[in-house]
């Protein structure tokens, strides 16, 4: 069984891009280099890897990808920290009164 891995990106810009991929060393290989001109990372170079997940399962790393594309900055940064805690109050949606 391969294994897949979610990634994030820090762009020198300072925004995050957040991945998958069953092949992470070739992958990141493609982002460094600018192979995909066409890709949000390749007018945000340098980048440095800041967070990796690996799943057994491609379908189960996918759903994880486009679940932390729709988080905020302020709870990305938090998984990168590894402050799990503070992900569920993260979550929470703020009203104005």
């Amino acid at each position: 069984m391969n294994s897949s891995y979610v990634y994030i990106l820090k762009c020198s810009d300072g925004s995050y891009y957040t991945g998958v991929s069953s092949d992470l060393e070739k992958r990141m290989f493609q982002h460094h280099s600018g192979y995909y001109q066409d890709c949000y990372t390749y007018k945000r170079r340098p980048l440095e890897l800041v967070f990796t997940w690996e799943f057994t399962h491609v379908s189960i790393a996918i759903d994880a990808e486009k679940q932390i594309k729709k988080w905020s900055r302020a709870k990305k940064e938090a998984l990168i920290r590894g402050e799990y805690d503070l992900l569920p109050e993260l979550a929470k949606k703020k009203f104005r009164d």
